[in-house]
């Protein structure tokens, strides 16, 4: 069997204000980063040093501003679950960097969901397995334009929620975070070398549940727009 070889393509994110794409490098998303939300998935809420889990680069669904989105509904699951997040997007890196230099790495954040299959993740925990399954499926991880710090400046604090077909499921503050984005990436950077490229997803608050095909998704974070995703 012969393969035709073309030239290296890397998933992309709009940015905001230009024609530019933002080409995506490595995927990481940090667990349980809301005190509510920790609870929720029965963990405790103190500040144990965060962990991180991956998906892959090509599982992100860039998703426009002003239009509303088809998602597709994974198979294998039967409790397909939105986790609002606000996404970071990295211009630059490098291993073991200070908490107060983390933030001169990143380029711009955006309004991303981390979509779970839970019951293989939960599966995938109660067998001591990796959760590749339950959190990189195809297009799992929507995200719309990303907003450079010029343009927004770091977002610390500022709400963020989800609704499903007009009822507002989750809802918090990005001050509510148990780990701040700087944190985040310095962590993060004793374990891996963070690149321009990388973008994290910086975990979600509490409300996460299950959406059906024919349901709507509204998501936005404070001061980045909003993003519409109808599951199909």
């Amino acid at each position: 069997m012969s393969y035709v070889f073309e030239p290296a393509t890397r998933p992309a994110l709009p940015v905001v204000g230009t024609d530019k794409l933002f080409p995506v490098r490595r995927v990481y998303c940090v667990g349980r980063n809301y005190a509510a939300h920790t609870r929720e998935m029965g963990g405790d809420p103190t500040r144990e040093p965060p962990f991180f889990f991956n998906k892959a680069a090509d599982a992100l669904q860039p998703v426009p501003h002003g239009q509303t989105a088809d998602h597709p509904y994974p198979p294998k699951t039967a409790n397909y679950h939105f986790e609002l997040e606000m996404v970071v997007a990295l211009s630059g890196g490098g291993k073991d960097i200070p908490v107060e230099k983390a933030l001169d790495c990143v380029f711009g954040y955006a309004v991303g969901l981390d979509m779970t299959r839970r019951d293989l993740q939960d599966e995938a925990k109660a067998l001591k397995r990796p959760w590749e399954l339950g959190k990189s499926s195809d297009l799992s991880g929507p995200v719309g334009p990303l907003y450079p710090v010029a343009m927004v400046g770091h977002k610390g604090s500022g709400p963020l929620s989800l609704s499903v077909d007009g009822v507002v499921k989750q809802k918090a503050d990005l001050a509510d975070m148990i780990w701040s984005v700087a944190e985040q990436i310095s962590f993060l950077s004793t374990y891996f070398e963070v690149c321009a490229g990388d973008v994290i997803f910086s975990g979600t608050p509490d409300g996460v549940g299950a959406v059906t095909r024919g349901q709507t998704m509204v998501a936005t974070v404070d001061g980045l727009g909003e993003i519409s995703l109808k599951v199909v």
